[in-house]
């Protein structure tokens, strides 16, 4: 009977690993153990008398690890390939930090391969009403949770982990969604609508319907929104799945949840919002994040170029002042005066329409009467 042998790197792998575990979630922990894992297991394969890292050389072990990477087969993305590098070369820089006799510049930055950038993905507004009218038609738990992603841009799992009291009164008409701490570790306050706020009270309905939940590994300082029957929070895949059978039912192509937030994003640009502000609705840590939402289509631009032309045209149009002495006025000094009014009229007029403030915008209207008044009374004397 054979044994596997056991390597003294991967014992002091695993404990930089569990030291680790005190300031990182459990998920990120996780991730690093898999990618540690693929690179000792190439290590053991090709090298099996390595023993500890303080023995790993950038030529063979490194540069041999990452050409094998790019040769497995179905091949890695470049994102997969950069992942694992920056996992590894995070683990051998803390073990140097530890005191672990690591070489230098084992991986370089030129070692990482470039970001793939993709297009985002937002639905077409005839696929986003379709999938609209078929989660509102069937009107479960699950079609409102994803109704609530929609009208919110937040994501799957920030849904899945809000509160019954997540909605919060700010005062008059102002309404925001409390999303706890998610994938960056940064919780927010999300403005909603009055469609959002109805599809939560749709929810807590659904909930109070079902009957009390036997609440299992619940804080009872908060309860949760989404519930199952066995008081245990909705995971994400039963998310994906109705997603899934709802795009289904309405003929449309495969639609992921993250689409959601895409289309949400990007209609909230188009409807102009700005982007710092969609930066912190989204929960965004640097505003590059938020421009990978957004699709700027041709047309957009188009849009946008013909409306900033027309605002500068009435920015920069100035009316003429008559000349007094043009030989069609010469004779006529009342018509010159009251051409002058027109003038000024049209003046206060153009800026009164490019002011946001309503109090000033009423404080001009006395005086476009006494002008009105002015130039009737001079036209008497023709």
């Amino acid at each position: 009977m054979s044994t596997v042998p056991i390597y003294e790197i991967d014992r002091i792998i695993e404990e930089q690993l569990q030291a680790m575990a005190a300031t990182l979630r459990h998920a990120t922990i996780k991730y690093y153990r898999t990618q540690s894992n693929r690179f000792l297991r190439y290590l053991h394969t090709n090298y099996p008398d390595l023993e500890v890292p303080g023995n790993i050389k950038r030529n063979p072990h490194i540069l041999g690890w990452l050409r094998s990477m790019t040769e497995e087969n179905p091949p890695l993305s470049n994102r997969s390939r950069r992942a694992g590098i920056i996992c590894v070369r995070r683990l051998l820089d803390d073990l140097a930090d530890n005191g672990y006799h690591i070489a230098d510049r084992l991986i370089l930055s030129q070692d990482l391969p470039p970001r793939d950038l993709y297009l985002p993905k937002p639905l077409s507004p005839e696929v986003d009403q379709l999938l609209n009218d078929q989660l509102r038609q069937t009107d479960d738990l699950f079609t409102n949770a994803l109704l609530l992603i929609r009208a919110t841009g937040i994501r799957i799992g920030e849904c899945c982990r809000l509160d019954k009291d997540s909605l919060r009164h700010l005062g008059e008409n102002q309404w925001a969604l409390h999303v706890p701490l998610g994938k960056l570790h940064n919780e927010r306050w999300v403005p909603v609508d009055d469609e959002a706020r109805n599809i939560f009270k749709r929810i807590l309905g659904i909930i109070s319907l079902a009957g009390p939940h036997q609440s299992d590994k619940v804080d009872p300082k908060s309860v949760p929104l989404l519930l199952l029957p066995n008081g245990k929070r909705v995971p994400n895949w039963r998310l994906r799945e109705a997603l899934r059978d709802a795009a289904q039912k309405a003929n449309c192509p495969h639609v992921w949840p993250h689409q959601l937030r895409h289309t949400y994003a990007t209609a909230m640009l188009r409807a102009g919002i700005s982007l710092p502000a969609l930066k912190e609705i989204l929960g965004h840590r640097d505003i590059r994040m938020t421009m990978g939402y957004v699709q700027v289509t041709q047309n957009d631009l188009q849009r946008e170029y013909h409306l900033a032309r027309q605002k500068m045209a009435a920015v920069h149009s100035v009316p003429k002042l008559p000349n007094p002495y043009a030989p069609e006025t010469a004779n006529s000094p009342i018509l010159v005066i009251c051409q002058a009014i027109d003038a000024v009229r049209h003046q206060i007029e153009m800026y009164r329409r490019q002011m946001s403030d309503r109090k000033e915008m009423r404080r001009l209207m006395p005086l476009a009467r006494r002008l009105a008044k002015l130039r009737s009374a001079l036209a008497s004397f023709k």
